[in-house]
């Protein structure tokens, strides 16, 4: 851990510059009604003016607009670690590592689906610990156990040996994805404990919140996957919501998982909104963007209590990530030909 002196109060002031730049719900409908090129050209006018500038020479439509999102947001998230100090940069670059997850299951992925190196380094995000070289020689390999070996010495490592054998056994990816998030959970909660308030026990609340949600999410999938996987064997410790047996019941029976959630005292009388979301979804999808409009609202109403804390942060990052994937997901959906409201679902907005 750093022994400088933490600086939240600066911190937080950049952070809340960069969040009042964010896309607001106008943009979105703006960006709706508009091809890749059009995006593109929006998107020079904004704060992405860098990023659509240095990549316009190289790439074009969707490949542009996929490039600049992901070199902006790891810039924006590799300049909050920049800016932090002691305390709260330890947090935020454990939290961080959320990005070598989505890279390491990224590569994955693609080495599942034989997909094409170039294809799959456009989805990577290059704002996690792990370094670049190890990233690039990841996409080199073909075969997802090579991969594994070249994760040797870092914390993925291990989970993932040990996740292989069950992939193996089963051809799904969930044992090796379920490994990468369990460990990066568990390690974001080392020595935490478990405050009871002031600032840090919201970012205990904001991670025990993710872990929850985490959990549900996870649950689903493996009831439809078809896999024959037990649920409980892929929990995630450190939530408050489910525990390992209940989580296995509420899986087959949704309404009742909903029920679970919305009547819990921790998040039925903050979530109102993203629990009508929750209750409406009819697909996996659109339960699983209702989840993260749900921790994003969650992550909004603790950093009110505590506004200089690293809670302001996360909620920024979500914030941010939302950005993010909404682009993708219109500049996507345009380039296929999706009618403006089969778009519109695949956005997450609050």
């Amino acid at each position: 851990m750093s022994a400088e002196a933490s600086n939240p109060e600066y911190v937080n002031a950049r952070v809340r510059s960069r969040r009042a730049a964010l896309f607001a719900d106008e943009d979105y409908r703006k960006l709706i009604r508009m091809g890749p090129s059009e995006i593109a050209r929006f998107m020079e006018e904004t704060e992405y003016e860098r990023e659509i500038n240095a990549l316009g020479t190289r790439f074009s439509g969707v490949d542009l607009i996929e490039y600049a999102l992901n070199r902006n947001l790891a810039k924006h998230f590799n300049d909050l670690l920049e800016w932090s100090q002691g305390r709260i940069y330890d947090l935020i670059a454990r939290y961080l590592r959320k990005f070598d997850v989505w890279n390491i299951k990224t590569i994955i992925r693609g080495i599942y689906t034989d997909t094409p190196a170039e294809e799959i380094q456009t989805d990577l995000i290059r704002a996690g610990e792990l370094e670049d070289s190890t990233l690039d020689r990841l996409l080199e390999v073909s075969e997802i156990e090579d991969a594994i070996d070249l994760l040797y010495g870092t914390i993925f490592y291990e989970p993932l040996a040990e996740a292989y054998q069950v992939y193996e056994e089963t051809g799904t990816l969930v044992p090796l994805e379920n490994a990468l998030d369990r460990e990066f959970y568990e390690h974001l909660l080392d020595d935490l404990g478990r405050p009871r308030e002031g600032p840090e026990a919201m970012y205990v609340e904001f991670l025990q919140a993710e872990i929850d949600f985490r959990n549900a999410r996870n649950a689903l999938r493996l009831a439809r996957s078809g896999a024959e996987l037990d649920p409980a064997e892929y929990y995630i410790e450190g939530g408050v919501l489910f525990d390992a047996s209940e989580l296995n019941l509420l899986v087959n029976d949704y309404d009742e998982l909903v029920s679970h959630i919305a009547d819990s005292r921790r998040y039925g009388g903050r979530l109102s909104t993203a629990l009508d979301r929750l209750r409406d979804a009819d697909s996996l999808i659109q339960f699983e963007h209702a989840l993260d409009a749900a921790l994003l609202e969650y992550s909004d109403k603790l950093s009110s209590i505590y506004p200089v804390s690293v809670s302001a942060v996360f909620s920024y990052i979500l914030a941010k990530e939302r950005e993010v994937e909404n682009i993708r997901a219109i500049a996507r959906g345009r380039e296929v030909g999706l009618t403006e409201n089969e778009i519109e679902e695949e956005l997450v907005v609050l």
